[in-house]
């Protein structure tokens, strides 16, 4: 279900959903929720089953569950797009909620600060953790070992018999750790280790490090 490691002399707890359980801090970290966005797919005649709209958030009470965490930080990228009927639903799920919510800013989340604010999800820019920053995009900040998203990163695999596979994954590079996409309609970018990397795949309900 889940991968522990350490990384900037801090312990990670990484989820077949795309969160990551910081241990020191008690706090999900989590990326690309990207809510609404099968509605926008179904809007522009894609067929997409209404019951996709409750998978992210099955998702996010099950990680909840999970690690009882303190807080919850989305990085970035947690609406598709403007306001639509899923922020009334995202609106009663905060409501349920009595852990501390926050929301990194991404590219994607135009919906207004204040509106986040008004019912109780603190907003950043980026957020400062000792030598660990907490962005959207991926950014090499010297001296500071960055968590991020935007990415969507996943990793080609080759077998016997010349299959493929693509596995979406969380990617640490010489700079900081890039969190696997949480929501399920996001699509992925291929990324090739260099030397000194290590790739942690999801692999079904598992995540493992690839050598």
């Amino acid at each position: 279900m889940y991968l522990t490691i350490s990384l900037a002399q801090q312990t990670f707890q990484l989820h077949a959903s795309g969160a990551a359980y910081w241990v020191e801090q008690d706090t999900i970290l989590l990326a690309d929720v990207h809510l609404g966005k099968s509605a926008h797919f179904r809007k522009n005649g894609m067929a997409i089953p209404a019951s996709a709209d409750d998978m992210e958030y099955d998702k996010l009470n099950e990680v909840i569950e999970l690690f009882q965490p303190s807080r919850l930080w989305f990085l970035g990228d947690l609406f598709h797009s403007y306001i639509n009927a899923e922020w009334h639903f995202f609106e009663q799920w905060v409501r349920s909620q009595s852990i501390e919510l926050a929301l990194v800013m991404g590219n994607h989340d135009v919906i207004g600060k204040k509106l986040f604010e008004k019912i109780g999800v603190k907003t950043y820019e980026q957020l400062h953790m000792g030598d660990v920053i907490l962005t959207h995009h991926p950014q090499e900040i010297n001296g500071k070992f960055n968590i991020a998203g935007h990415v969507h990163p996943s990793i080609k695999m080759n077998g016997v018999g010349r299959q493929r596979i693509k596995l979406p994954c969380f990617f640490n590079n010489e700079y900081g750790l890039i969190l696997a996409a949480f929501g399920d309609f996001t699509g992925t970018y291929t990324l090739k280790p260099k030397k000194g990397n290590r790739v942690f795949a999801i692999v079904g309900q598992e995540v493992i490090e690839l050598q």
